[in-house]
């Protein structure tokens, strides 16, 4: 069995409100609380990382399968939505809703369409970071796939 080893370091010098500094190989940024929460908004916050995650393992996902299931894209885009609910000051990454949208080649037959609308679901089953939230964050799936226009 192979084991996949990640590290990261953090550096928190101030309070609340502060600003700290986190690297992880090619991710080196700031990170603090959000404006939303009333933090100062410096850098990146775990909402935005979380939800990072969740989209760049999906997108990646479902452009490996529809690589090895042979269909040609044109295009991949997507924009994900994460909900965060505040209740009684208690914060729950409530809701994550990936919106991709998936252009076919022009000459994408129904048979193609079908596959590409199946492999979107499972590459959301698929993803390990959708796995590792599964029963704690509702996982949501919105996709366009359409074929190119000639």
């Amino acid at each position: 069995m192979t084991k996949h080893h990640f590290h990261l370091t953090a550096d928190w010098p101030g309070t609340r409100n502060g600003t700290g500094h986190i690297e992880s190989g090619n991710l080196k940024t700031e990170v603090s609380i959000p404006t939303e929460m009333n933090g100062p908004g410096v850098g990146t916050n775990p909402d935005e990382m979380l939800l990072g995650a969740a989209s760049t393992c999906y997108i990646i996902t479902l452009a490996a399968m529809l690589e090895m299931s042979k269909l040609e894209k044109v295009s991949l885009t997507m924009e994900s939505e994460g909900i965060v609910d505040v209740t009684r000051g208690m914060l729950t990454y409530e809701t994550i809703i990936h919106r991709p949208k998936l252009i076919l080649k022009a000459d994408a037959s129904d048979r193609d369409i079908a596959l590409a609308e199946k492999l979107a679901v499972k590459a959301e089953h698929s993803c390990m970071i959708s796995r590792a939230l599964k029963g704690n964050v509702d996982m949501q799936l919105e996709a366009t796939i359409e074929r190119a226009t000639s």
